[in-house]
């Protein structure tokens, strides 16, 4: 499955945006050249377009959505610099590039990921702090809990430090819930909270963001022994050298492929409340399933 055409318009918008954050880095030329280069590197941008798509569900106050997009992506980017480290994935390709670490060397890709990190939360404190200063506190507190110990951060070190080459499938999920689907709830919720939903449409969003977000992981699992690194501009076959425990090594291809279908109808089915209104969210988590890289 390409990604829909109206994803892509999306993302086109979004590369857009970014470009014109990154030109605006402050700092020593070195570190704005290593931040600028992970963020420039591409990728489906899938977290700013669940934002600004599920901000596209309401009528809101006309808060604008483009610094909450963009500080997410900030998020994700510092994440992916900071996970290809030697200490970490040891990764020598991101998105078929040379990873930052390897461009740079280690210390200016720390602290590339440190400015990122930063500069998101910096971009949201500026953005809202006058038109909308509860929006931008909401915010703030949506993405450092996404993003910390209760959740991208703290799934990294189960998935690092904690390996059991045995674990559980139900201590793998947890994992992934944390470390990949605490940020694509954000990603929903953040929109939401742009747009201005209530209560009732804030949780059934959030349930889709769920389901989506471990379907994600379940298919970035049966993508790592059934792609190449070409198609996924990353190496592929490290947790099973790792001998960690996913999906496909406790269910097999097929068994995983049939639980991300699951977790996609029910993504789906949490959205039948928006009507027509949420066609391009449905066909995200479309994408989501069945995407090759």
């Amino acid at each position: 499955m390409q990604y829909p055409e109206r994803l892509d318009r999306y993302r086109g918008q979004v590369e857009a945006a970014l470009e014109q954050y990154a030109a605006a880095f402050n700092g020593p030329a070195a570190l704005r050249e290593a931040m600028s280069y992970s963020l420039r590197a591409g990728g489906k941008r899938l977290r700013p377009t669940l934002l600004l798509s599920t901000c596209d569900l309401f009528n809101g106050d006309g808060h604008d959505p483009w610094p909450a997009a963009c500080a997410l992506e900030f998020v994700h980017t510092y994440s992916l610099i900071h996970d290809d480290l030697p200490a970490l994935d040891n990764d020598d390709l991101r998105r078929g590039m040379p990873t930052c670490h390897k461009r740079f060397g280690e210390a200016l890709a720390i602290l590339a990921g440190d400015a990122l990190l930063t500069e998101a939360f910096h971009l949201i404190g500026r953005s809202y702090r006058h038109a909308a200063p509860a929006v931008g506190i909401a915010l703030t507190a949506e993405l450092s809990e996404a993003a910390g110990a209760a959740g991208m951060v703290g799934g990294q070190v189960l998935d690092t430090v904690n390996v059991d080459p045995h674990a559980p499938i139900m201590a793998v999920e947890q994992v992934h819930r944390m470390k990949t689907g605490a940020l694509i709830i954000a990603s929903v919720r953040c929109g939401a909270i742009v747009g201005g939903a209530d209560e009732e449409s804030l949780a059934a969003l959030t349930r889709y963001a769920a389901h989506i977000g471990l379907a994600f992981q379940v298919t970035d699992d049966i993508l790592d022994v059934t792609s190449t690194a070409q198609e996924l501009g990353k190496t592929i076959g490290k947790d099973a050298a790792q001998h960690k425990t996913t999906y496909v090594s406790a269910w097999g291809v097929e068994k995983s492929r049939a639980y991300a279908a699951e977790l996609i109808d029910r993504a789906v089915a949490e959205l039948s409340v928006f009507g027509d209104r949420a066609a391009t969210l449905r066909d995200l988590a479309h994408f989501i399933r069945e995407r090759k890289n």
